[in-house]
C-alpha cells in the first residue's frame, strides 16, 4: 500500500479542480505519478531511519540460530505432505523457543498437532506454557472438536506433569465462542466444575462476552449473579466494562449504567474504556447530549481519568447521526482544544457525516484540514466516503474516477467500494458496467477478505436481480456464497436467486439454496415455495416437491389443496409408498380434504408391498376423519394378488363402518378362505353377513359348511344349514351354487 501524503495546495486543485460542476475529488486533472510525489515525499527519509535503527538493535546471534530454525521446519511442515522423516535432518536438542515459534509458524492446525507430537517424540517435555498454545491453535474454526479432544488429554499426555487449568478451558470457550457455538461455550463452562477445575474472573468473563454478543442479557444476569453469590468471585474492571458494553448493544443502556454504578460499591473504579462504552452506548440511544454531559464529568471523578480520541470520536458519530454536524465539528474543536489530536477515524467518522448532511463545504474544509495540518493521508475509508458522496449527488462519473484512481494509488478497496458503486450503475441501467464490478468484486474475492467494512448483502441485491433475470444465476449464486462465507446475507438475496434458478430450469440449485437460508434463520416466503414445488413436478421429482412441502409447513405456510394432490399423485405414480402414506397423514393432521381416488391407490401401493399394518392405520385414520376409500376396488386387488386374510379385513371393515360389501366379494373370498383353511376367518365374514341381513344371495355356503365340518367346527356349520332351511320354508329359492367357480374366476380377471 502506498502511504498518501498530500499538500493542501494541491488538495485544491487536483481534488476540487472545479467545484462548480465538481464539488469532490477529482484525481483525472493530475496524472497519478504527481500526486505519487506528493503522497511519497517523506517515505525515503522514514525508511531511513529505520535502517539505522534495526543496525543499531543487532539480536544476539543465538537467539537468530534459534529463529531461523523455527522458519526452516515451518516451511518444510507447510510446504511438504507431513511425514516422520520430514524433520529427520533437525536431530539436535530442540529449544523451547524453536517450539513454539515453529508451532506458531505452521498454517495447517492438523500439521501443528502432528509436530507437537514429533517433538515430544524427540524427548522435547511440553509444559503449559507449550500446551496452552497447542490448544490456541486448534481452537481455529473447523479443528473445535479436536480442540476438546487435546484438551481433556493434556494430564495424559503429559503424564500428569501438566494439571488442568481454568486457563485451558478459558481457551476452548472463547474458540467455541469466536465459532458462534456458544452453546458448546456453556457446556464447556458447566463442565469445569465436574472436573474440578475452578472458575476465574478471566472464565466469566469470557462467559459473560460470549452470552452478551448472542443477545443472551438473561442469562448474562444469571451468569454475574452466580459470579457474586454461588463462587464468590470478584469481578474485574473488564467484567463490568463487557457487561455494560453488552446491554448497551443490546438496547439495554438503563442497565448498563446500573452496573456503572454498581463498580463504586465492590471498589472497582471505572477506566476510560468504561466511559467510552457508556458514551457509545448512549450515542447509538441518540442520548448524545446525556453523553457529553458524561465526559464533562469524568475529570470530577478522578483527576487522572481524562477522555481520550476514542471518546470525542464517539461523541463526534453520535451527533453525525442526528446531523448534528455542527455540533460534531464543536466537538472537534473541544478536542483539538485539549491537545488531543484526531486520528483518522476521526475525520473519517465527520466526512460521512457531512456526507449525509450534505455539507459539501465543509467536507473539503475538513479534508484540508486532515491531510494539511494533521498529515492524515486518507485510506479506504475515505475514499468509500467520497465515492458514496458522489454517487448520492448524481455525479456517477467522478464517483468512478475516484474509484480508479484509488486502485492507481494502490489504496485497497473493500466490500463498500464496490457496492456503492453497482448499486448506483444498476439505478442508472448502466448494467454492463455494473457486473464487470461485480465479476471483479468475485475474482479479487474481495467480499472475503477480513479487511475492511463487513459487507451488507443488501447494497448487492439490484445486480442480483438483474443478473437472475438475464439467465445468469449462478454468476450470483457464486457472489452470495462469498457473502455467506463473511456471515451476512439477507432474504431478498436469497430470494432472487433462488427465483432466478427457478426461471433457468435449475431447481435443485433453488433447492440447495432454500436449505441454507432456512439453517440461517430466514424465512422464505410463499413465491419461494411454490415455484420450487411447481418446478420439481414439472421435472417429475415428487420427492424433492415433497421435502420442499415439508419446509414449507415447517415455515408456517399451507400449501393449496391443489398441490398436495399434485404431489401425492406423482408419489403414487413412482411407488414412493411410505413418502406417499406420510402425504396422507399429514393431510389429515392439517385438515386438508381427501381425493378418494388418491386414497385408494394408496392404500393398493401399501398392501402391495407388505405393509398391512400401515394400510390399515390409514384406513383407519381416513374413516375416522370422515373420508371413505373404493373399498371393492382394494379388495379385488387384493384378491388379485392373493391377500385373502386382508381382503377378507377390510370387507369386515366395510360392513363395521356402515358400508354394503359386494355379494360377489364375498363369495369370492369366503370360498378362498375355505381353500385356505382358514375357515374362522370365513366364518366371521358370513356371521358379519347375516348381523347386517346380506347373506341371502350367498352361493358359496355348502362349500363353506363342508370347510367347517371337515375342520370340526361342527356348530358353525349347523348354524349355516340352519339359516340355509329357513331361507328354503319361507320359499326363496336355493342360491345357484353351479356357477360359483365361474364368478370367482371373473372377479380375479377383473
Amino acid at each position: 500500500m502506498v502511504f498518501l501524503i498530500m499538500k493542501p495546495r494541491i488538495l485544491s486543485s487536483v481534488l476540487f479542480p472545479n467545484q462548480s460542476s465538481a464539488p469532490f475529488f477529482n484525481f483525472n486533472s493530475h496524472p497519478p505519478s504527481l500526486l505519487l510525489r506528493y503522497f511519497c515525499s517523506n517515505q525515503t527519509e522514514n525508511n531511513d531511519g529505520v535502517e539505522e535503527q534495526e543496525q543499531d538493535e543487532k539480536p544476539k546471534s543465538k537467539a537468530r540460530s534459534k529463529s531461523k530454525r523455527a522458519k526452516t521446519m515451518a516451511k518444510l511442515i507447510n510446504f511438504k505432505p507431513w511425514s516422520n522423516g520430514l524433520l529427520s535432518s533437525f536431530t539436535t536438542t530442540l529449544s523451547k523457543t524453536t517450539v513454539l515459534q515453529t508451532l506458531r509458524l505452521i498454517w495447517d492446525p492438523s500439521k501443528a498437532l502432528l509436530f507437537f507430537k514429533w517433538a515430544q517424540e524427540m524427548g522435547f517435555p511440553h509444559n503449559d506454557q507449550s500446551y496452552f498454545l497447542m490448544l490456541e491453535i486448534l481452537g481455529r474454526p473447523r479443528n473445535l472438536n479436536v480442540a476438546r479432544n487435546f484438551l481433556f488429554s493434556i494430564e495424559k499426555r503429559s503424564n500428569g506433569g501438566v494439571k488442568l487449568e481454568d486457563k485451558f478451558f478459558n481457551s476452548l470457550i472463547r474458540s467455541y465462542g469466536e465459532a458462534g457455538l456458544f452453546k458448546e461455550s456453556m457446556k464447556l463452562f458447566q463442565i469445569m466444575k465436574s472436573v474440578g477445575v475452578s472458575r476465574s474472573v478471566v472464565t466469566f468473563n469470557s462467559i459473560l462476552l460470549i452470552l452478551l454478543r448472542r443477545g443472551r442479557t438473561t442469562m448474562a444476569k444469571e451468569v454475574y449473579d452466580e459470579m457474586l453469590g454461588t463462587y464468590g468471585v470478584t469481578p474485574d474492571v473488564y467484567t463490568y466494562n463487557t457487561l455494560i458494553r453488552g446491554f448497551c448493544k443490546n438496547s439495554m443502556v438503563d442497565e448498563g449504567f446500573r452496573f456503572f454504578k454498581e463498580m463504586t460499591s465492590v471498589d472497582c473504579n471505572p477506566d476510560v474504556v468504561t466511559y467510552n462504552t457508556l458514551v457509545d452506548g448512549l450515542c447509538r440511544a441518540g442520548k448524545v447530549d446525556i453523553a457529553h454531559n458524561l465526559v464533562k464529568g469524568m475529570s470530577k471523578k478522578c483527576e487522572d481519568l481524562n477522555p481520550n480520541v476514542v471518546t470525542y470520536t464517539t461523541l463526534i458519530r453520535g451527533y453525525c447521526m442526528k446531523q448534528e454536524v455542527d455540533e460534531a465539528l464543536a466537538i472537534l474543536e473541544e478536542m483539538t482544544g485539549r491537545g488531543l489530536k484526531p486520528n483518522i477515524i476521526t475525520y473519517n467518522t465527520l466526512l460521512k457525516g457531512l456526507c449525509e448532511a450534505k455539507k459539501l463545504d465543509k467536507m473539503k474544509d475538513v479534508l484540508e484540514e486532515m491531510i494539511g495540518e494533521s498529515g492524515f493521508s486518507p485510506d479506504t475509508c475515505t475514499f468509500n466516503t467520497l465515492i458514496h458522496a458522489h454517487s448520492c449527488a448524481g455525479n456517477l462519473a467522478e464517483a468512478l474516477k475516484v474509484f480508479e484512481n484509488m486502485k492507481e494509488l494502490q489504496v485497497p478497496a473493500d466490500s463498500a467500494s464496490y457496492s456503492v458503486l453497482i448499486r448506483c450503475l444498476c439505478q442508472k441501467g448502466e448494467y454492463d458496467t455494473a457486473e464487470r464490478l461485480f465479476d471483479e468484486l468475485f475474482e479479487k474475492e474481495i467480499l472475503l477478505n477480513n479487511f475492511g467494512s463487513k459487507p451488507l448483502a443488501a447494497s448487492y441485491s439490484p445486480i442480483f436481480q438483474y443478473l437472475c433475470e438475464h439467465g445468469k444465476a449462478n454468476k450470483a449464486e457464486r457472489v452470495l456464497r462469498q457473502l455467506m462465507r463473511r456471515g451476512t446475507q439477507d432474504a431478498l438475496s436469497y430470494k432472487a436467486v433462488i427465483m432466478g434458478h427457478c426461471k433457468e430450469g435449475a431447481y435443485e440449485n433453488g433447492y440447495e439454496l432454500l436449505v441454507w437460508m432456512l439453517r440461517r434463520d430466514f424465512l422464505p416466503d410463499i413465491e419461494i415455495y411454490n415455484s420450487l414445488i411447481d418446478g420439481f413436478l414439472q421435472k417429475d421429482k415428487p420427492l424433492l416437491a415433497k421435502e420442499t412441502l415439508e419446509k414449507m409447513i415447517k415455515s408456517s405456510y399451507l400449501p393449496k389443496t391443489s398441490t398436495w394432490h399434485s404431489i401425492l399423485a406423482r408419489l403414487l405414480e413412482k411407488g414412493c409408498v411410505h413418502e406417499s402414506a406420510w402425504f396422507i397423514v399429514t393431510m389429515l393432521e392439517k385438515d386438508i380434504r381427501q381425493n378418494i381416488n388418491l386414497s385408494t391407490k394408496s392404500l393398493q401401493l401399501l398392501f402391495g408391498r407388505g405393509l398391512q399394518e400401515r394400510a390399515f392405520e390409514i384406513l383407519e385414520l381416513l374413516y375416522k376423519n370422515g373420508y371413505r376409500v373404493e373399498i371393492e376396488q382394494v379388495v379385488q386387488f387384493l384378491c388379485k394378488k392373493e391377500k385373502i386374510l386382508e381382503a377378507c379385513k377390510m370387507l369386515l371393515f366395510s360392513l363395521e363402518n356402515h358400508q354394503n360389501a359386494d355379494i360377489d366379494l364375498c363369495n369370492t373370498v369366503i370360498l378362498d378362505l375355505c381353500k385356505l383353511n382358514k375357515v374362522t376367518e370365513a366364518f366371521k365374514l358370513y356371521y358379519e353377513l347375516v348381523e347386517k341381513n346380506l347373506h341371502q344371495q350367498l352361493i358359496c355356503l355348502n362349500e363353506l359348511i363342508a370347510a367347517l365340518e371337515s375342520g370340526g367346527r361342527l356348530e358353525e356349520a349347523e348354524f349355516i344349514s340352519k339359516r340355509m332351511s329357513s331361507l328354503e320354508n319361507f320359499g326363496r329359492p336355493a342360491p345357484n351354487y353351479s356357477s360359483v367357480k365361474s364368478r370367482h374366476s371373473e372377479l380375479l380377471r377383473s
